[in-house]
């Protein structure tokens, strides 16, 4: 049974920086592209960042400038999502994903998380 777990949601400062770990088990992780969405109250869900299983990342936004990465460690199964200058529009519940077709093989990912809230004050 495959399991994806998002952890590191907080309430920070606008300014501030956060880490998002999603980690998964059953599924061979490194078969796997990693992806990380965002739903904020009111708004439909938006793709952020995605990174390939050789590493490689697709941007899903017009808006990062930079403030997201995102990397993968193979060896512990976990994909993190490094945040930084957040800002109260980055308010939001954080979902990651995973899909055996890559970053952009298919419409929607085969596998969720549940999500971990940020929320983060002016």
């Amino acid at each position: 049974q495959v399991h994806l777990e998002e952890s590191g949601g907080d309430s920070v400062q606008a300014g501030g920086s956060l880490t998002l770990s999603c980690e998964a088990s059953g599924l061979t992780f490194d078969h796997y592209a990693i992806g990380w969405w965002r739903q904020a109250p009111g708004k439909e869900r938006e793709g952020i960042l995605c990174i390939e299983t050789n590493d490689e990342t697709v941007d899903f936004t017009r808006w990062l400038e930079g403030r997201f990465t995102i990397s993968r460690d193979n060896a512990r199964r976990t994909v993190y999502l490094h945040m930084n200058d957040l800002n109260p529009g980055d308010t939001a519940v954080y979902q990651c994903a995973a899909d055996a077709d890559g970053c952009t093989g298919r419409r929607r990912f085969q596998y969720w998380g549940p999500g971990t809230q940020i929320t983060v004050s002016a």
